[in-house]
């Protein structure tokens, strides 16, 4: 039976012009669907691109289908969903515009549809083995070659898409809008050709006139043939026989784990822990690199130390003559950014700006945010926000409950998806230890309430050259409501296009961002350790999200604090599974992730490789399972094989003997 990554296919689905849609079943006996797009799409500029890119996106989108596990490097891509959420294999062909067609499962060729939408096919699926079965109806017979595709998919209204710019990359998650040209056309159905008609014998003639020469009687007997030695070819026929059943039992032994079998997958002791509850960390590596490639490594070490930061100030605005408030009530604000743990026992860095905004900055946003409470009660025009900013900013000040005192902040992390406007667990308080200005690199050191976290090491002398490719981490939301909107990790590849100085720091600027919240994110190097902070380019008309401080001033804010960027116990212990799993090592990997995973709950990563690594080691068992008999029965036919053609060479010598 035909399967890929830790999916084994029971039928198939249905199909459409780019790829089909499976039924699977995984090591545990848990149901999936798996979309696979045929080698022809993947290999046609823009489609492996746009199938990862949509799933990505329908994954992110709120309410959307998470997929379980992926492989879109593979040379045909597949990406496979739990069953018990619906069809996603099916929606994901449909958010790429194709015209999916079930695949009837009846005797008499199943269901038609309906108002062009296919209706549920009822009845038992239909078991495939090695390769799918030919449909009785249209769609065609997916056992064939992959048809050809002309273009890349066009998404189709209301489907999820990608929502930023950027080209695809294999260790990074594709953001990028799907291409809008027009869709593959959908091939017609192929037409079985008339068979010839059977030749006819011609009429039998009439009876020939007798012959006087031709006497019934014959006038030389031949003589007598020799005796057929009935023994020796009873002998030979038997060798037969048994050459071909010992050939078919080593094909059997070769192909028969592939046979569909209802029974669970056999377990072993050292992989228990792969029958738990499938982890959701905020990052899968896994599905945005090549399996089991540098780029997944280093983005595995990197992306547990990632935190969402969220800061609340709260302060008076006063008249900056006379210190009269200008509004009784306080006025309050959030910020909101990433950041990324440098020590275990909680230190993270995250951007200044976020955290510890200076007077002129604060003041800024306490007045924006003032001028639209205002509009709210209906006391200012929405469209006199920008002029009501403009006038009143040089007037008043932004303070705490007294004169000359600092507004209040409060500052919380959250490690994994985060959702915003949260005090309590799963956020974690958070102090601001200290903060450089923005001429100074507009970085903060942080402290988190929590020890045993997971931290990321810095490479202080990490520098980039002009066009060089980086990859960069932090947070982002789809949601439109910003209140209560949900955060989740991203990784982008991006290209260094330039540098520029800010204050006494230089700076890089890059081509891309991970959207507003991203600053305070990392920009990674190839092994995994923290090359740069994310920064605001200030040169850009909307201060996005592109630019890069190098860690070295990160190394210096570490310093001035007195905080040493040091791994803990557990660190090492994961890095260490990390890299048995990347070397093939599965028991070694399962262990010491297992180890991780106890001691740091918070890295659901090392929990999600822990069993990925006893999820790998099971299959690699089961495929040894029955193996042993592979090589001793091919060496038995071939010894009856020579056998067989040992009595055929005498049987030849013995009947020219005779001759």
């Amino acid at each position: 039976m035909q399967s890929v990554g830790p999916y084994r296919f029971t039928h198939l689905l249905g199909t459409c012009p780019v790829g089909k849609a499976w039924a699977a079943i995984d090591g545990q006996g848990r149901f999936v669907t798996v979309a696979v797009l045929d080698a022809a799409a993947a290999n046609t500029p823009g489609w492996r691109e746009s199938f990862a890119g949509t799933a990505d996106a329908m994954s992110q989108t709120p309410g959307g289908q998470a997929f379980a596990y992926a492989d879109f490097s593979a040379a045909e891509p597949w990406v496979a969903y739990p069953a018990e959420v619906g069809p996603g294999a099916e929606k994901l062909f449909r958010a790429l515009g194709q015209e999916y067609q079930l695949v009837p499962t009846d005797d008499q060729g199943g269901t038609e549809p309906v108002s062009g939408v296919p209706q549920q096919v009822s009845g038992p699926p239909q078991s495939i083995s090695g390769v799918p079965q030919q449909a009785s109806a249209p769609p065609q017979s997916v056992s064939g070659a992959p048809h050809q595709v002309s273009a890349p998919p066009q998404p189709v209204s209301g489907a999820p898409q990608p929502t930023s710019g950027g080209s695809f990359a294999p260790w990074a998650l594709h953001a990028g809008p799907l291409p809008t040209v027009q869709p593959a056309p959908t091939p017609q159905p192929a037409v079985d050709a008339p068979h010839s008609p059977a030749p006819v014998s011609a009429a039998p003639s009439d009876p020939p006139s007798y012959d006087p020469f031709n006497a019934p009687v014959r006038r030389i007997k031949p003589s007598e043939p020799p005796r057929r030695r009935t023994g020796l070819w009873v002998g030979v026929a038997a060798l037969v026989l048994v050459a071909a059943v010992g050939s078919g039992v080593g094909v059997w032994a070769i192909a028969g784990n592939d046979q569909t079998d209802p029974d669970p997958l056999p377990t072993i002791a050292a992989t228990a822990t792969s029958t738990a509850e499938p982890v959701e960390p905020g990052l899968k590596p896994w599905a945005q690199a090549a399996l089991y490639s540098p780029e997944e490594h280093a983005l595995a070490v990197a992306a547990p130390s990632l935190v969402f930061v969220e800061a609340v100030f709260t302060g008076y605005v006063r008249d900056a003559a006379t210190n009269a408030l200008v509004r009784p009530t306080p006025v309050s604000f959030i910020r909101r950014c990433s950041g990324f743990l440098v020590s275990s026992s909680g230190h993270a860095v995250t951007s200044g700006s976020c955290v510890a905004p200076d007077e002129d900055h604060a003041r800024w946003i306490a007045v924006d945010a003032l001028a639209r409470l205002l509009v709210q009660e209906k006391k200012l025009p929405s469209g006199e926000v920008a002029n009501y900013i403009r006038t009143n900013l040089p007037k008043v000040r932004f303070t705490g409950a007294e004169p000359g005192t600092k507004p209040v902040s409060e500052v919380y992390g959250q490690l994994n998806n985060a959702k915003g406007n949260v005090s309590k667990e799963p956020a974690i308080a958070a102090e601001v230890v200290r903060s450089l200005p923005a001429e100074s690199g507009s970085t903060a050191l942080i402290k988190l309430a929590q020890d045993n976290l997971p931290a990321v090491e810095l490479n202080r002398s990490a520098s980039f050259d002009q066009d060089a490719s980086l990859f960069i981490l932090g947070f982002r939301t789809t949601d439109t409501v910003f209140r209560n909107a949900v955060y989740r990790p991203q990784s982008k590849k991006v290209t260094v296009t330039g540098t520029s100085r800010l204050g006494s720091v230089s700076m890089y600027r890059i081509s891309g961002d991970l959207g507003t919240v991203s600053h305070g994110g990392i920009a990674l190097d190839p092994n995994g350790q923290v090359a740069g902070v994310i920064d605001q380019d200030q040169a850009l008309p909307d201060k996005a999200n592109r630019a890069v401080v190098p860690a070295s001033t990160i190394g210096a804010l570490l310093d001035e604090a007195g905080v040493g960027n040091t791994l803990g116990e557990t660190d090492k212990i994961y890095r260490s599974g990390l890299d048995a799993y990347f070397g093939g090592d599965l028991s070694v990997a399962v262990t010491q992730l297992e180890k991780a995973a106890n001691a740091a709950p918070a890295n659901l990563l090392a929990q999600a490789y822990r069993q990925n690594a006893a999820e790998r080691e099971r299959l690699d068992s089961a495929q040894g399972d029955g193996s042993g008999l592979v090589v001793p029965l091919l060496v038995g036919s071939g010894v009856l094989l020579v056998g067989l053609v040992i009595l055929a060479v005498l049987l030849v010598r013995r009947r020219s003997t005779t001759g």
